[in-house]
């Protein structure tokens, strides 16, 4: 299951959201997951890279049009998972959503502090498998630059941030419970990286979805109970102070033997570079 929302609409963009939604079940949709299960209030002066991806045009303004999450890696540049940019997830071509933007240094998204600024380009990766999740990452190049504070760092290939038991934080704005219970201030909830073979284990193929090392971590509780859930697609993994994951995908939300999936960081790097 993705890690995307569709907050509720009226109307035809009600129906077509909630035909959109019925695949989610199934871990080979990338549309709907996310927010932080088993989590605490965080606040963005302390993380000012989180930031939330809206559009009113498409999801309303319950929610100040928040969908996914997003993360800042440069003055000008945010990476999202690149689900969060299909048309499943908005209902036409990214290029049609006119209003399409990054909400930064807001805790509230109903609030009116921090910035809401453009984003005047997308980038999705022409690798992304919608069927496997695999390279779940997308670039969104800002009309405004942000101050270098606001940047995270990310984790290359090889870094101990990515070693199995290191301690991670992951942030957004989704469901609190798996029950659609969804908020509109920050929340974060502490994680442990995992190993592979365990994630291979929750994820061998079939209707729970494939773990793939080479794109993928994962990161949890082996009882459950601490993840991303639905509406927190796109936002960051951290770990050491770096970003390490994106909110990808899962089987439910905070399932014991169930961890949440993140496209790997030092993965997406190589894809964007041109040589992954």
């Amino acid at each position: 299951m993705s890690r995307t929302v569709i907050p509720t609409m009226t109307g035809a963009l009600a129906l077509a959201a909630a035909t959109a939604l019925i695949p989610l079940a199934s871990p080979a949709s990338a549309v709907a997951d996310g927010i932080v299960i088993g989590g605490q209030p965080a606040h963005v002066k302390d993380s000012p890279w989180v930031v939330a991806l809206s559009s009113r045009d498409r999801f309303g303004g319950t929610r100040a049009g928040q969908f996914c999450g997003a993360v800042v890696v440069g003055p000008k540049k945010a990476l999202t998972a690149a689900h969060c940019l299909s048309r499943e997830a908005l209902g036409v071509d990214v290029g049609q959503v006119r209003d399409l933007r990054i909400i930064s240094g807001r805790d509230e998204l109903n609030g009116t502090d921090g910035k809401e600024i453009a984003v005047s380009g997308t980038w999705v990766n022409p690798g992304f498998d919608a069927i496997t999740n695999s390279g779940d990452v997308a670039v969104l190049t800002l009309a405004d630059a942000l101050p270098e504070q606001s940047v995270i760092p990310m984790a290359a290939a090889g870094d101990s941030a990515y070693q199995a038991g290191t301690a991670a934080t992951v942030y957004g704005w989704g469901d609190t419970t798996g029950n659609g219970d969804y908020v509109t201030s920050l929340r974060s909830a502490e994680v442990t990286v995992l190993p592979d073979s365990s994630c291979e284990e929750a994820y061998p193929g079939g209707g729970s979805g494939t773990y793939e090392a080479s794109a993928m971590l994962c990161a949890g509780e082996p009882q459950g109970g601490y993840d991303a859930c639905q509406g927190d697609s796109g936002g960051p993994l951290v770990a050491q102070g770096k970003l390490v994951g994106l909110v990808s995908w899962g089987n439910g939300c905070g399932r014991a033997d169930s961890p949440g999936v993140y496209t790997r960081v030092s993965a997406a790097i190589e894809w964007m570079a041109g040589t992954g």
